[in-house]
């Protein structure tokens, strides 16, 4: 499990979230308060900064997670799949149910980001230990 298979594991993920969040963006935007016009600011364009950022952030997690699995000795796609869907369930989403019951954030909005990083950890986990 080396450097390529941490980008490719960060890639899965990040493709995962590209559709799921295409999916859910009305459900989500009206979670997280945000609208269209509000997030393409007054130039009428996306930002790529959270793009950029959430590319940096899938691989770090991925890193920390490749370096996980080689100290457990989870070596197959199958435990990589359920170790990854486990730091997803009971590490990242109660992190992010936490910041999102102090910042008054509807729970649909946990749902829906923790249900992306449960299953988008689950992925690099898979292709983790697919490689």
């Amino acid at each position: 499990m080396g450097i390529l298979a941490v980008v490719l594991a960060a890639a899965a993920a990040y493709g995962f979230g590209a559709i799921w969040y295409m999916a859910l963006a009305k459900q989500w935007m009206d979670a997280a308060g945000l609208t269209e016009d509000r997030i393409k600011g007054s130039s009428g364009k996306q930002n790529p900064k959270p793009y950029i950022i959430s590319a940096i952030c899938m691989v770090l997690v991925a890193g920390r997670m490749r370096h996980i699995f080689a100290a457990s000795g989870i070596e197959t796609p199958g435990l990589g799949l359920m170790a990854g869907f486990g730091l997803g369930l009971f590490i990242a989403t109660p992190w992010i149910a936490t910041n999102n019951a102090f910042g008054m954030r509807p729970f649909t909005l946990t749902l829906i980001d923790g249900a992306y990083a449960s299953i988008g950890c689950a992925l690099m986990g898979l292709v983790l230990g697919l490689l």
